[in-house]
């Protein structure tokens, strides 16, 4: 009777649990048991286990194989556990010593051959296994992946062969040289390419500078998509830790790009995206666009042609920054920090207001067509701006402002600012930060219960309002709020066809 004993890891939303690959051998009929809820892909593990071993020249035991992924009350999926699955028949038929697994944790699929093939989710893996100080071992595919993770101590091989060599101490693991990936350049169009609309650059400084929400409303052909894509070029780059975040939850879906190690995620989905897509879910709850789009932006055009309750999903996560995913076996969370950035028509349209083209829309239609944007959505959104058809001789004008490397650079010291303050963008203070922060005159706070009291705003649309005019003191290097700022932050919270 033989017992061997390898670690791995699960993989539950962004974290990697470990789990303990047991594997016992008996006498008795042939068979082989796995046990610990593994889903279909694991059990399938079984029958690419045995062919690779024999593949590989090792000996198959025949005998009785009883395989527990501990804890057992732990769903187990894909393909990640096919190494530790075969490592742990060969060490408790005597073929590897116990002792060349003690400190190492290990993942990979297996071909039918015994190469290794990469498996999704390593990020999450390896910053675990970095925090309990352990060797991971893994393909040689994902080596890139996880070799992000600076102090992580790491092994790779191509086939399971090299693998057996490596532990016995007949070969060293495939180490090639790793260096840290670069900030790739950003491909963004620059803020000089649109002509005109000086007071939506402006937003758009605004919005990068405090991480506040963002819609632009106006006719067709006016700019809003071009201004929108402008603004990943106009954001500071992220630390190491929020780039580890964003690539960890990328590592989870289609695995990560290293190419794009660094550069803040611009995700656009379109109107006809369901809520599932947006927010995430399934019966083993997967990120969606909100969480994809952590740390950087998400962009949602034709804002109306979205469903109803498609927007409402939004507001939660607008809020605290992170999504809970309730199902009836499974609850996950995952951080959706984002830069929501909107654009939209007036009406179906799109010439409500338009001075040089009449709208043809019926009053019911534009009523149905603005009332699809509820008012508690449209509250959590602290810029509200339009964006006007351009005159025509406007495209033939030399480009007017600053181009985004400049306001980039004003962007990066208005968010230094920040951090020095209290550590994190003024879109994220709590009343109590705020007030503390960011006190308002006796001017000041005259000037805004009157904004409240003539333009019915909420108590949510105050603090907004201070935040925004926060952001634009620290743009201006000053350290107070003044009435200029409030008045300009005002200006921001009224749309084109409200009263």
């Amino acid at each position: 009777m033989s017992l061997a004993m390898v670690a791995s890891r699960a993989l539950v939303g962004l974290d990697a649990p470990e789990v303990r690959v047991e594997v016992h051998l008996a006498n008795g009929l042939p068979a082989f048991n796995l046990v610990g809820m593994p889903e279909t892909a694991v059990r399938e593990s079984r029958d690419r286990v045995r062919s690779a071993l024999l593949t590989a020249g090792f000996e198959f035991p025949a005998r009785r194989i009883t395989v527990n992924l501990s804890p057992a009350d732990l769903p187990k999926e894909g393909g990640r556990y096919d190494l530790p699955i075969a490592l742990g028949i060969l060490v408790a038929s005597k073929q590897l010593p116990q002792s060349s697994l003690t400190g190492r944790e290990f993942m990979g699929e297996l071909a039918l051959n015994g190469e290794l093939r990469p498996v999704k989710g390593v990020l999450p893996t390896a910053l675990a296994a970095c925090k309990a100080n352990h060797w991971l071992v893994l393909p040689a595919e994902n080596l890139a992946e996880a070799s992000l993770v600076s102090s992580l101590k790491l092994g790779a091989a191509n086939h399971l062969l090299e693998v057996a060599a490596a532990l016995r101490g007949q070969a060293p693991f495939f180490e090639p040289e790793i260096t840290t990936p670069q900030v790739g350049e950003l491909k963004y169009p620059d803020l000089l390419e649109v002509k005109g609309q000086l007071a939506a650059k402006r937003a758009l400084m605004l919005a990068a500078a405090g991480q506040h929400n963002l819609l632009f409303c106006g006719p067709p052909g006016s700019g809003k998509t071009l201004l929108a894509r402008c603004l990943p070029g106009l954001l500071p780059e992220p630390t190491e830790e929020e780039a580890l975040e964003v690539a960890a939850i990328q590592s989870i879906v289609n695995g990560f790009d290293v190419s794009g190690w660094r550069q803040r995620p611009f995700r656009s989905p379109h109107h006809t995206s369901s809520a599932v897509a947006l927010v995430g879910g399934g019966s083993n709850p997967l990120p969606g666009e909100i969480s994809l789009a952590h740390r950087g932006i998400l962009f949602l055009d034709e804002l109306p042609e979205f469903g109803r309750q498609v927007l409402e999903v939004l507001r939660e996560p607008l809020e605290a920054g992170v999504i809970h995913l309730a199902r009836s076996k499974r609850k996950t969370s995952y951080p959706a920090e984002f830069l929501l950035i909107a654009a939209m028509n007036p009406c179906p349209c799109g010439h409500l207001g338009d001075p040089q083209k009449s709208c043809i829309c019926a009053p019911g239609l534009i009523n149905r067509y603005q009332s699809r944007l509820s008012g508690p959505l449209l509250d959590r959104i602290d810029l509200h701006l339009e964006v006007p058809r351009l005159p025509a001789d406007c495209l033939w004008q030399p480009a007017e402002g600053d181009s985004s490397a400049i306001v980039r650079a004003r962007v990066v010291e208005a968010r230094q600012r920040q951090m020095q303050r209290v550590g994190k963008p003024n879109s994220q203070l709590s009343p109590a930060e705020l007030e503390a922060f960011a006190p308002l005159g006796k001017e000041q706070q005259l000037l805004l219960t009157r904004a409240m009291n003539k333009i019915h705003l909420s108590a949510r649309a105050a603090h907004r309002i201070i935040k925004v005019a926060l952001t634009l003191a620290d743009l201006d290097a000053k350290p107070r709020i003044t009435s200029k700022h409030l008045l300009e932050a005002l200006s921001y919270r009224k749309l084109p066809w409200s009263d």
